[in-house]
């Protein structure tokens, strides 16, 4: 069995990586700060969850707080680590780069150092599709050019990619960058499109649908990423230095999605048409033949199938759906 540091474990992905780690009797570390950018009663319910695991110890502090994190390794000495702590959001970084600075760029290199320092085995981060940015080759395979990201957000987790590849060339810290792709699911992220249209479909509420609904996402289901990411963190056969998509490989476009929302939620959703949003792509669409080779990743949810889940789990927990509803609209005045 073996200590394994989680950053981010009160967010989305996190947390379900946690669980699934714990329940192979791992002993997990958690590492979050449980910020604003949504409503951290649910990064609290998460890790009430969590926290009924006798091998699970909640550490709350920040990354960018180098003392801290040096702290943290030096009590709990982690073998590995899977950093999945980050500022997340394209459109909220349009308004907000200095929280990308200094969460994305100076907390994952207080990590990463810490990490080389103390001689972990294996740093698992998270990467994004948005580094592929207006690349219109599709599938998106890791051999394609990254070099032109249309977002602060985006060019924040290509910026966490170079820097990984110089702690790996610099000092041989094996490095595995996980490229994800609209990931989706129960205890999942309100900023997120699958959520926010879900709460505004069932309050009669209008949502905002960009580009005329005409973008298409590649939605990964979180159960299907999870043995993806394990497999990163335990794998044999990886390369020292790995960038390695994980996605759904069906893309399917945004009124699609909003259909199957209808139908699952029995309400017609009021849409409102908008333009495309600065930032944004038109379409993701991955190539996962790596993970497949590498990880043995094979995605099997659909979105009709994903979504039914979400909305079941939504639906079950009313109370913490209202509590996450209050936050968003009081910080929306």
């Amino acid at each position: 069995m073996a200590v394994i540091l989680v950053t981010g474990s009160a967010g989305f992905i996190g947390f379900h990586l946690a669980r699934a780690l714990l329940a192979a009797g791992e002993t997990v570390i958690g590492l979050d700060n449980f910020n604003s950018y949504y409503a951290p009663e649910l990064k609290r319910a998460r890790t009430e969850i969590l926290s009924a695991k006798k091998n699970f110890f909640a550490v709350e502090k920040d990354l960018t707080d180098r003392q801290a994190v040096e702290r943290c390794f030096k009590k709990f000495s982690p073998e590995l680590v899977c950093h999945l702590a980050a500022q997340a959001g394209v459109r909220y970084s349009l308004q907000n780069p200095h929280a990308y600075q200094q969460s994305n760029l100076e907390g994952f290199v207080n990590l990463i150092e810490t990490a080389r320092l103390l001689r972990v085995k294996r740093f698992v981060y998270a990467s994004s599709s948005s580094v592929y940015g207006g690349n219109t080759k599709m599938p998106y395979s890791e051999d394609d050019p990254v070099n032109t990201p249309v977002s602060l957000y985006a060019a924040t987790k290509r910026a966490n990619e170079l820097m990984a590849y110089t702690y790996t060339h610099l000092w041989g810290l094996q490095t595995v960058g996980l490229r994800f792709f609209t990931v989706y699911g129960s205890w999942g992220r309100p900023d997120m499109a699958y959520w926010s249209f879900l709460e505004a479909i069932l309050n009669a509420e209008s949502i905002r649908v960009f580009n005329y609904g005409k973008n298409r996402r590649d939605f990964t289901y979180i159960d299907d990423i999870i043995p993806g990411v394990t497999a990163a963190l335990y794998g044999d056969g990886l390369s020292d230095y790995e960038i390695i998509n994980l996605g759904n490989n069906r893309p399917v476009e945004l009124m699609e999605f909003i259909h199957t929302l209808e139908d699952l939620s029995g309400e017609t959703a009021i849409k409102e048409m908008v333009p495309p949003q600065p930032g944004d792509v038109v379409a993701t669409y991955a190539d996962i033949s790596k993970a497949k080779a590498k990880l043995g990743f094979s995605p099997k949810t659909s979105l009709k199938e994903g979504l039914k889940h979400f909305v079941r789990w939504y639906l079950a927990h009313t109370d913490l759906m209202r509590t996450v509803r209050q936050f968003r609209l009081s910080k929306s005045g």
